[in-house]
Formats: C-alpha cells, sequence, structure tokens
C-alpha cells in the first residue's frame, strides 16, 4: 500500500471513529473497504469531513422524540458525500458545524445504558 493511500485511510477511520453518534471505536473490515473505495474516488478528507459534520449535524438537530440507534457503518454516509460532491458547503459553514458538532462527546454503545 503507498504511504499516501495508509496516511489518507488512517486519517479517514481515524475521523469516522472519532465521531459522536457513531458506534466504531475500531473501523469493521466493511467500513475500510468503504474508505478504500473513497480513496479510489478521489474524495478528498475535506469532502468527507464536511459530509460527517452536516450529517452529525442533522442528527442533532433532529426531533429529541426521534431515538435514533448508534452509526454502525461508514455506509451510513455515503448519500451525504454524494450531496456534498455535488453541492460542496461554503468553508465558512463548515466551520460553522465544526463549532457546533462536539467531536468529544461520545454515545454509549453498551446495551445495558439503553
Amino acid at each position: 500500500m503507498s504511504p499516501d493511500r495508509d496516511n489518507y485511510l488512517r486519517h479517514l477511520l481515524a475521523l469516522y471513529c472519532g465521531l459522536p453518534h457513531t458506534a466504531a471505536r475500531r473501523p469493521f473490515p466493511a467500513d475500510r473497504r468503504i474508505a478504500e473505495q473513497l480513496f479510489d474516488r478521489g474524495i478528498s478528507l475535506e469532502i468527507l469531513e464536511a459530509a460527517f459534520l452536516l450529517a452529525i449535524a442533522r442528527r442533532i438537530h433532529r426531533d429529541p422524540q426521534a431515538t435514533l440507534a448508534p452509526i454502525r457503518s461508514l455506509a451510513y454516509f455515503l448519500p451525504v458525500i454524494d450531496e456534498v460532491l455535488r453541492q460542496p458547503p461554503d468553508p465558512g459553514y463548515v466551520s460553522y458545524l465544526r463549532s457546533k458538532v462536539d467531536q468529544n462527546v461520545q454515545i454509549s454503545t453498551d446495551l445495558s445504558d439503553r
């Protein structure tokens, strides 16, 4: 594996696993395959971060009565990635989302906590 590819995958998977509302603390093999496909498609880490932030912000600001299961796959983000590719958000908006999405908040994945 090339150093660029390896670095990209490491950064992407660390970003994904560090997001709030995700159950993954270590990526599954399917997530790694999706990350490899995103690299092969030439999708930048900046686009991916924007898509992740947009998806998480939407989850955070949903109807509080609607309970959602944790995100368990990188595949969850694929439609939002495609949306951001079609219509990239303004960099200022991405900065705003970054400030609103608390990357340190993690949800429990222990079934006894639910």
